[in-house]
């Protein structure tokens, strides 16, 4: 049985990221993916340079239309780009009753913002309380707590559980250390998962697979636990092969593919 995953993002005209690495995270995890678009970028691998949001009823049309005919067993959100639209998206999933993977978009590798400074408080008020797993790195989690100081990774995990969601993944790939962690947060458990660093700048669009895979594994039935472990366990392959694709000279995509074609 094949299981169906919706993506709601940006589009990355690139390949690596949005849109793209989504449907390609999900093909590599087994699952049917379909797609609500929210912007449209050009991009490449060293820079974003333009950012078009699309207007929210039509985003919100691309949802209805979907769910109307095909049925959706999870939902992965990226880039919102605004206020606007991620009050279309909250009244359009309204009444999905599967899980929802949220990765709060706010930055791209290159430094574009994709996600205005205003609309932060409309995400957390409108989506997170929807959210069966939040998935913010590092930046993300500061700027979600509003910059404020945390001793432990796990008072911020908490702090961002506190705000809605049912599950909480900090991924940990922005910090420097050799092993890199990223920790799961619930209300009955933390988890800390842990793998050694790869040392390749062909890093563009992890956050986005990662969240993707975690998404499609949930289709399929995993529990959260489930969904994380495979999908690091997928990622960090993906990356560690990424250094042979040859895919533009600033920060490459993961391989989603590894598994199949190297």
């Amino acid at each position: 049985m094949v299981f169906n995953a919706l993506t709601i993002a940006g589009s990355d005209s690139g390949g690596g990221a949005g849109i793209q690495a989504d449907l390609k995270s999900f093909c590599a995890m087994g699952v049917f993916g379909c797609s609500a678009i929210t912007a449209v970028t050009a991009q490449n691998t060293q820079s974003v340079d333009l950012v078009y949001p699309i207007p929210p009823n039509v985003v919100s049309a691309q949802i209805e239309t979907l769910f109307a005919d095909i049925t959706i067993d999870a939902i992965k959100i990226g880039m919102l780009a605004s206020t606007s639209i991620i009050e279309a998206v909250s009244r359009a999933i309204e009444d999905f009753k599967g899980p929802i993977v949220l990765d709060p978009v706010m930055v791209s590798k290159s430094g574009a913002m994709l996600l205005d400074d205003n609309a932060i408080d409309a995400l957390i008020e409108n989506l997170f309380p929807k959210a069966s797993l939040l998935t913010p790195n590092l930046p993300e989690t500061s700027r979600l707590l509003n910059h404020e100081q945390y001793s432990e990774i796990t008072e911020c995990a908490k702090a961002l559980l506190d705000m809605g969601p049912n599950a909480v993944l900090i991924k940990g790939g922005h910090a420097t250390e050799q092993v890199c962690s990223d920790w799961l947060m619930t209300t009955h458990e933390c988890l800390e998962m842990k793998s050694d660093r790869v040392l390749t700048k062909n890093t563009h669009g992890t956050g986005c697979s990662y969240s993707s895979a975690i998404a499609a594994c949930l289709a399929k039935g995993d529990t959260v636990k489930q969904a994380v472990q495979e999908a690091h366990d997928w990622l960090y392959q993906a990356i560690l092969h990424s250094d042979k694709l040859r895919v533009g000279v600033g920060h490459g995509p993961v391989h989603h593919f590894v598994h199949l074609w190297k």
